[in-house]
């Protein structure tokens, strides 16, 4: 949804490379500056993409369970300015921090999402093929897991990984 708002991302393979400076005006122009890459062999750009989306579940994941954390701590923490505060000179500022600002500036404790979150198979694609490399990949693979825990348990990480892929994604998110 963003990047059809604000210029795409994309990983691009296939094996004709003439093919590619033809097409390549095309994606210079609906992406953002430097936001695409011509990855060369057939399924090499979608390998990436599987690749980029299983770090996203990860990232996503840390920023939520930061957030479950401080939900459960002995202070009454303003989510929105958190985040806000974290974006600014911060190591962990980030886009998905952005947004994390923006979904707790629309429900302060996000008490109207049902931290359910659906898995679109990337992640899984990810670890099979960090198993089938001999790669490990913990934290992506529990990650992964979080997600099915989710549906089974409505937790603050699972409304904050939710909240995350609705704010990047137009993802549907459960409301209460």
């Amino acid at each position: 949804m963003a990047g059809a708002r604000q210029g795409g991302n994309f990983m691009i393979g296939g094996d004709d490379e003439n093919s590619w400076s033809v097409i390549e005006p095309i994606f210079k122009a609906i992406s953002t500056e430097n936001g695409y890459l011509y990855t060369g062999k057939l399924g090499s750009g979608h390998y990436l993409k599987m690749i980029h989306n299983g770090i996203e579940y990860g990232m996503m994941q840390a920023i939520a369970e930061g957030f479950e954390i401080l939900e459960q701590s002995p202070f009454d923490y303003d989510y929105e300015a958190v985040a806000k505060l974290w974006n600014h000179g911060s190591v962990i500022r980030s886009w998905l921090m952005e947004l994390a600002q923006d979904q707790f500036s629309k429900d302060p404790k996000l008490d109207q999402i049902i931290g359910r979150v659906q898995s679109s198979g990337e992640g899984k694609w990810t670890i099979e093929e960090s198993l089938d490399l001999g790669v490990p990949a913990p934290v992506i693979a529990l990650s992964l897991m979080m997600r099915q825990r989710s549906l089974q348990e409505d937790t603050m990480t699972g409304k904050v990984v939710a909240a995350l892929r609705n704010g990047f994604g137009g993802h549907e998110v459960e409301q209460k």
